[in-house]
């Protein structure tokens, strides 16, 4: 399908309600490694809450990922939001400012085994380290490319200080709030800190013959089979009281709607004209990426390739890998 990358979530537990969702997945790391040995042109990204691995080993698990792929390795760092998630795991889900500034002495231990032949030793406020050393190194040089999802004003400065990818999720169809917002991250990236950062979203294709047939199977897969429960529990577990989040009744049954059409996903509802006119528009906002997802995956998947696809590359939106 000439994916550029293959992006995972990483859940430790489901949401509950009537199925579940995103009960039932592989830990990010050995999903990674695995699917690093079975392609050969895709990126491969292994999905990593902070949290839970220290970064010693997060380093070397990166490094054996990067050999088995060649060099197509790349890490989105989760500094956790999912309080039940945690409390399974008897990991403590700490105040949000608390998170990133652990995400960011991780990452420059990380960084440090990474790049640096010579032994060191680092006393931080999260992590200790005595006589730190990894060999061999990545094959990317000078190390393997970081993503993360930052949103709040503080994971933005984190995403734009340390990352070389922003992984941003859309709230409205307004094209000028939009581009804004993808501006922003690329201003933040050059006048704060002097770096140039890449800006990535999530798309969901809903694809049909006829529009009104592609919102027919829209209607049908949320409003008549939604676990809207399971939506629930997810707004909960980010509205608690130690994310610093609230969110009004009214923005709730929208962002359920979101949730259970794809995971926060931009809809990319209709023909395949006008998915593709839709993925030209988030083009145009400015960003360099689409992660999609699929109502159903593996059917989706392939209508893409065979039917979407080759009207993508006729619009100038790709470039086919070689």
């Amino acid at each position: 399908m000439e994916f550029e990358a293959i992006v995972p979530v990483a859940r430790w537990r489901g949401f509950g309600g009537a199925n579940n969702p995103q009960g039932p997945g592989f830990e990010a790391y050995t999903w990674a490694a695995g699917i690093a040995a079975s392609t050969v042109k895709s990126g491969v990204i292994s999905t990593s809450h902070i949290s839970l691995v220290h970064p010693l080993i997060a380093a070397k698990q990166c490094t054996v990922i990067d050999h088995i792929s060649s060099g197509r390795f790349m890490l989105n760092i989760v500094c956790g939001w999912n309080g039940p998630e945690m409390e399974m795991l008897g990991v403590p889900l700490t105040r949000h400012e608390d998170r990133y500034a652990c995400a960011e002495e991780w990452l420059g231990i990380v960084r440090r085994l990474w790049t640096e032949d010579e032994e060191f030793d680092h006393e931080g406020r999260f992590y200790q380290v005595k006589k730190g050393y990894l060999q061999p190194k990545p094959i990317q040089k000078p190390c393997p490319p970081v993503m993360n999802a930052g949103a709040s004003e503080r994971g933005r400065h984190f995403a734009a200080k340390n990352c070389d990818l922003a992984f941003t999720l859309l709230r409205t169809h307004d094209f000028d709030v939009n581009a804004a917002h993808v501006a922003a991250y690329q201003r933040l990236a050059r006048e704060e800190y002097g770096r140039t950062i890449r800006v990535w979203t999530h798309a969901t294709v809903v694809h049909g013959e006829t529009e009104q047939e592609a919102r027919r199977f829209y209607d049908y897969y949320v409003h008549e089979k939604g676990d809207w429960a399971a939506a629930a529990n997810v707004i909960d577990s980010m509205a608690a009281e130690v994310n610093e989040r609230e969110y009004p009744p009214e923005r709730r049954r929208a962002m359920a709607e979101m949730f259970i059409s794809g995971w926060g996903g931009h809809p990319l509802a209709g023909t395949k004209e006008q998915i593709v006119d839709k993925l030209a528009t988030l083009s145009r906002m400015g960003m360099d990426g689409v992660l999609l997802s699929f109502p159903r995956f593996e059917a989706g998947m392939r209508e893409f390739r065979d039917v979407i696809l080759p009207l993508v590359k006729q619009a100038g939106l790709r470039d086919t890998l070689g």
